[in-house]
């Protein structure tokens, strides 16, 4: 990746761990970020979150910096900086991947630095404002090691947003095929942010109202345990596409739900949830 491109933290390690995402997966990733209905209402439902706690928990500061780690192919940063062009003075997108950072050129390049760096070595101290790790602990044996490292790169007083999936009885195929090592409960990222050294501030389930349909889709299109690496990656083609549009846009519809209601009610599971955290 050049300069021009992007840029390489020095003196960092940027190890690529090829037994926690495969690489193979970001061209299904970059199809779908914008326009799939799991995709744009998980974005609804961060951005929702983020606006309130800035206000109530950042004193709705000005000049702030944010960075999204294991952003993949930017489509959150893309989403924020879309919605909220003028919320955050410096933005950034860090992955260990070169090969995602580059696909994320034409997608945040006109508004993001993007950093190819290590969740595990960070390079930065008391800096970002807020950090992002979306639906990437899962993927790592060290998540607490991983939380510390952010921690140390927040300012004091800045806000962690993490989403994992959630909840082992929503456990499916597709966990072992993008190598999950694990699914969340409330619990598990309160004793998470206490290890950490960090406050809690909030942990909600979403992805509540679809989860039904959710539990009938694993039923269908069962891959055996062994199966090869050809047989996994033909599965994730078939599931991880968009839907016909008139079934995307009612899927997304339903989603859109939840954003409202959970101000009023806290939904009692999902297949994914959201933990902020504060470092104190």
């Amino acid at each position: 990746m050049s300069e021009e491109d992007g840029k390489s933290v020095p003196g960092v390690r940027q190890l690529h761990r090829w037994e926690e995402y495969d690489e193979a997966a970001l061209p299904l990733i970059l199809g779908m970020q914008r326009r799939h209905f799991w995709y744009r209402g998980r974005h609804r439902f961060i951005l929702q979150r983020l606006r309130r706690s800035l206000h109530t928990d950042a004193g709705g500061e000005n000049g702030l910096r944010c960075i999204d780690i294991g952003g993949g192919c930017g489509g959150w940063i893309e989403y924020l900086h879309d919605r909220e062009p003028d919320l955050f003075a410096e933005m950034g997108l860090g992955d260990s991947s070169e090969k995602a950072l580059e696909m994320a050129g034409p997608v945040v390049g006109g508004f993001a630095s993007r950093y190819r760096v290590d969740l595990l070595d960070l390079p930065w101290n008391d800096f970002w404002d807020v950090i992002f790790i979306l639906d990437v602990l899962e993927h790592m044996d060290e998540d607490l090691e991983a939380l510390k490292s952010a921690r140390d790169s927040l300012r004091p007083g800045g806000l962690l947003m993490m989403t994992v999936p959630a909840l082992e009885f929503f456990r499916s195929d597709n966990d072992r095929i993008v190598r999950h090592r694990r699914r969340y409960s409330r619990s598990d990222i309160r004793n998470l942010a206490e290890c950490a050294g960090m406050t809690l501030l909030s942990a909600d389930y979403f992805m509540f109202l679809l989860s039904p349909l959710f539990i009938v889709s694993r039923m269908f299109g069962r891959v055996p345990e062994g199966a090869s690496r050809e047989a996994e990656m033909a599965h994730l083609k078939r599931t991880h596409r968009v839907p016909a549009a008139p079934v995307n846009g009612l899927l997304s519809m339903v989603f859109a739900l939840e954003t409202p209601l959970s101000g009023i009610v806290r939904f009692p599971w999902g297949t994914s949830i959201l933990g902020v955290l504060r470092k104190s």
